[in-house]
């Protein structure tokens, strides 16, 4: 008897602390809803299906494409019949500039600069978003003793910089008022 009574005090302790931590987890999940926060890749964008035109590398449209497929109500199109609106990719350009130095005069930072020019036009053809431009700015730390690292993080920055403004493409798409019927 004693026996049972020991078991069971865990079980109902066991039990009290999964209703506790989902009740956490929910009031977390709530108050994060109830204040606007949706996940950062879902935009909703008032157009159908986009087309992706212009010079954009092959990461800004493979990024822009997966954005579009998995996070918007919109499908990419390859066809400028099909679609209700082109996305025209003017130039993208990626630098990088010293920062600073050490005492010694070597490099110690690079700051990373990539930037899209855009434009956006509907399916008769109007403008609507004239050419515009988005950048995105990282600082990047570098060090002799690590060139090797520094070359890998530099290719991560860029990657997740070229994500970042296919997002923020999309959510001047996003702004747009007109819904394509």
């Amino acid at each position: 008897m004693w026996l049972h009574k020991q078991m069971s005090v865990p079980h109902n302790f066991n039990r009290r602390l999964l209703l506790r931590s989902s009740l956490f987890g929910f009031i977390t999940v709530f108050g994060l809803s109830a204040c606007g926060f949706r996940l950062r890749g879902s935009v909703t964008i008032p157009y159908k299906s986009i087309l992706i035109s212009g010079r954009p590398s092959p990461q800004l449209r493979f990024d822009l494409e997966r954005i579009i497929s998995t996070g918007t109500n919109a499908k990419v199109v390859t066809s400028g019949k099909d679609a209700d609106l082109i996305l025209d990719i003017v130039s993208e350009d990626s630098t990088r500039q010293i920062l600073t130095y050490t005492s010694t005069g070597q490099i110690s930072a690079y700051r990373l600069n990539n930037r899209v020019v855009f434009r956006a036009f509907d399916n008769t053809g109007a403008e609507v978003i004239p050419e515009s431009d988005i950048y995105v700015i990282r600082d990047l730390d570098f060090t002799v003793a690590t060139v090797l690292s520094a070359d890998i993080q530099q290719q991560q920055f860029l990657e997740s910089m070229r994500s970042d403004l296919a997002l923020q493409i999309l959510r001047r798409i996003a702004t747009l008022g007109r819904v394509s019927k």
